[in-house]
């Protein structure tokens, strides 16, 4: 059943839309068993494990063109009417992939899309600082209308605060705005750190909460954070629903946006989101205002609300 309700997504892993039925169409060869057993996981590093198992099934350019058709029919489907999707241009420039031609595919297919599709483009924390630096590089020349942002996901444990810095500031030069992942799994002074980086928005930055100093930044700057409910709980980030800060952040002033993150491994829709917010507790004025966050906070000056 189609969403009735118009939703702008900031935080949309391309890589993160597979499941089991597109896998099995961008890569017929593979078993069904064999992706069910891989694509299980039961925290954050058995997750990373199986998008690492995913991605690695994707080669070619026509491959990554499929998914994102399947990916932002889907999105059309579910109420989604914009959105900023992260590409894991990092690991295709690590793994010696055409990332030029996979990125050329998927900014061809983004202006095809039923949807209004910016795109972001991402390096790998663990990886470390000249990766970073140069996905960083390869994105710049993508940067335009089309290619508006660059990210830094993956472990947050794996690399310090530091190693973006180089990349961060050919990013910011270029004309990028910068949206990392940071307090996911790790704690506050990791989202200090990207704040001071420069970053326009924090990718889920819920640790941010056991500072109330940073959080009053937040709230002062009012730099958005991009939180995912479903993801945070299935991969351990948090222990239940009941317990995700979402709650407290939203009523401390923090702009909050909320979004399905990887919905082909975490099953959940924009439309799940917002229930899950709604038990938390938020009225439907809450609820609204997030919504609508998702269009004021967006690197495209003009989405359509």
């Amino acid at each position: 059943m189609a969403s009735s309700t118009r939703y702008a997504e900031l935080h949309l892993h391309l890589e993160g839309c597979l499941d089991e039925e597109i896998l099995r169409e961008v890569a017929p060869q593979l078993d069904a068993s064999l992706i069910r057993s891989r694509m299980r996981f039961e925290s954050f590093a058995g997750f990373l494990d199986s998008f690492k198992f995913a991605v690695m099934q994707l080669r070619e350019a026509d491959q990554f063109r499929m998914l994102a058709r399947r990916a932002f029919d889907r999105a059309a489907s579910q109420g989604v009417v914009y959105a900023e999707v992260i590409h894991s241009a990092g690991v295709c420039l690590k793994r010696g992939l055409d990332a030029q031609a996979i990125a050329e595919a998927l900014v061809d297919e983004g202006r095809k899309a039923p949807i209004e599709v910016r795109w972001i483009f991402d390096a790998v924390r663990q990886f470390g600082e000249e990766h970073i630096y140069e996905t960083a590089r390869f994105t710049a020349g993508f940067c335009g209308e089309d290619v508006v942002g660059f990210g830094v996901g993956g472990d947050e444990a794996g690399s310090p605060a530091s190693a973006l810095e180089r990349g961060f500031r050919l990013a910011k030069e270029e004309g990028l705005k910068l949206t990392p992942h940071a307090g996911e799994t790790s704690n506050a002074e990791n989202v200090r750190e990207v704040l001071r980086l420069g970053a326009h928005r924090i990718g889920h930055g819920i640790r941010a909460v056991e500072d109330p100093s940073l959080v009053a930044e937040l709230v002062d700057r009012q730099i958005p954070l991009e939180v995912s409910l479903t993801s945070n709980v299935m991969t351990g980030a948090v222990a239940s629903y009941a317990a995700h800060p979402l709650r407290l952040l939203h009523e401390a002033g923090v702009p909050i946006i909320l979004n399905t993150d990887d919905p082909g491994f975490f099953c959940t829709t924009m439309d799940r989101e917002f229930a899950h917010a709604q038990r938390l507790g938020l009225d439907d004025e809450a609820l609204e205002q997030i919504r609508l966050n998702g269009f004021r906070f967006a690197f495209c000056p003009t989405p359509p609300a």
